[in-house]
């Protein structure tokens, strides 16, 4: 019978909360995460809790061994800052100009140290392998840590049969889990356009071919394969998030960069939209008589999560939390590189709720902040979910 392990991160919930903090004050970017990687370490060493390094330069791989043989699970948290100034005015907000933990990646490290050293304590009950991976650089899409990681080797001595991802999210109350069978989270792209028109006096139109509005006219058109030719009950957004272009009041532009992302949920999605958009900003600028240079970048692809695995988090957490905390949930366009790791391993990933109320702001937000008091929540349901997990595993015989 499984061991229960609420209760269990009572006695290091206050240790960790700190150390979350720490890592929030001092956070680093994508595939800089140099100090962040040391301190786990350190953590891990504390705790005595083996591991290996050098899988994408910062990334970690601890190992807690079981007493008998049995199957390998991994659980994964990112550990990377976002470029932005915080501005949410908590104690301990960053103390490194320009860069946030603005996503909740150092709760999820902390949370991941937590439930290793729950595992750690138990280990002499478990029959298996747990595996807790500390990925770098999930915030630098389209490259991404993961695949990286996967290519350096991390799972070259120990391979799971299931891996295992939490994210907090804002949008559900603190302890409220969210997880769903098929995508998760969407496929997320990136484009750039470079337009390129003749520039001129602004009073002399005629003499020129107007970047800007050749821009203005590709920037409508990409809003039409959403509204005119993906069907209705599937999921895509075209986004442009940046354009930058002219150089006086009374100038013509002759160039014009468009930078964007594309969202899609499935592949058949993806593919019907990357195909339309190259068609419509080619013939746009060329009707027009400019030229485009046209960067299009394969983003992260969906999270996609395996209906066994996702089913076993729902049920883990119906009991853990309560059933009427585990709601349905919908899937978001926000794209994963935890989407790699299910393209490789069967798994799941699923949402933690972290929401502080009414002042809540959305993740990637300057002002951002989560509940802490999720921390030993999170902490004892990853400890929870994999013991389940390599129970299930065991009675099909793997």
């Amino acid at each position: 019978m499984t061991v229960s392990f609420k209760g269990e991160a009572k006695e290091i919930a206050t240790e960790l909360i700190l150390f979350r903090r720490e890592l929030h004050e001092y956070p680093e970017l994508s595939g800089e995460e140099v100090q962040t990687s040391s301190k786990i370490q350190q953590k891990l060493n504390d705790y005595q809790i083996p591991y290996q390094t050098g899988f994408a330069k910062t990334g970690i791989l601890a190992i807690i061994k079981g007493a008998k043989q049995g199957p390998t699970v991994c659980l994964r948290a990112d550990i990377d800052a976002l470029p932005i100034e915080e501005q949410s005015g908590v104690s301990y907000s960053s103390k490194v100009k320009g860069v946030m933990h603005a996503c909740g990646h150092d709760s999820h490290a902390a949370m991941l140290l937590g439930a290793g050293i729950i595992l750690n304590k138990h280990k002499g009950n478990i029959s298996g392998t747990i595996l807790l991976l500390f990925q770098p650089a999930e915030e630098k899409s389209p490259i991404g840590g993961a695949k990286i990681m996967m290519e350096d080797g991390v799972f070259d001595e120990y391979k799971p049969s299931v891996i295992i991802g939490q994210h907090v999210w804002p949008d559900l109350p603190p302890g409220q889990i969210g997880v769903r069978p098929g995508p998760m989270m969407g496929n997320s792209d990136r484009f750039s356009l470079k337009i390129t028109g003749s520039g001129g006096h602004a009073s002399m139109p005629h003499t020129t071919i107007d970047a800007i509005i050749i821009a203005n006219q590709v920037i409508t058109m990409l809003q039409t394969i959403v509204s005119r030719n993906i069907d209705p009950l599937e999921s895509a957004v075209v986004t442009v998030g940046k354009v930058s272009g002219g150089v006086a009041h009374n100038v013509i532009a002759e160039e014009v960069i468009i930078e964007g992302t594309v969202r899609t949920l499935t592949d058949k999605v993806k593919t019907q939209v990357k195909n339309r958009f190259h068609q419509i900003v080619t013939d746009t600028v060329k009707a027009l008589g400019g030229r485009v240079e046209i960067t299009y970048l394969d983003g992260y692809p969906s999270t996609v999560n395996t209906p066994e695995w996702a089913e076993r988090v729902k049920e883990t957490a119906a009991k853990f939390v309560g059933k009427e905390n585990v709601p349905e949930v919908a899937p978001s366009m926000a794209g994963e590189d935890f989407g790699r790791f299910l393209k490789e391993y069967p798994g799941v990933y699923y949402w933690l709720g972290c929401s502080i109320g009414n002042n809540q702001k959305p993740l990637h937000n300057p002002s951002f902040q989560l509940d802490e008091n999720i921390l030993p929540i999170g902490m004892e349901l990853m400890a929870q979910v994999a013991i389940d997990t390599i129970e299930q595993l065991q009675s099909k015989g793997l």
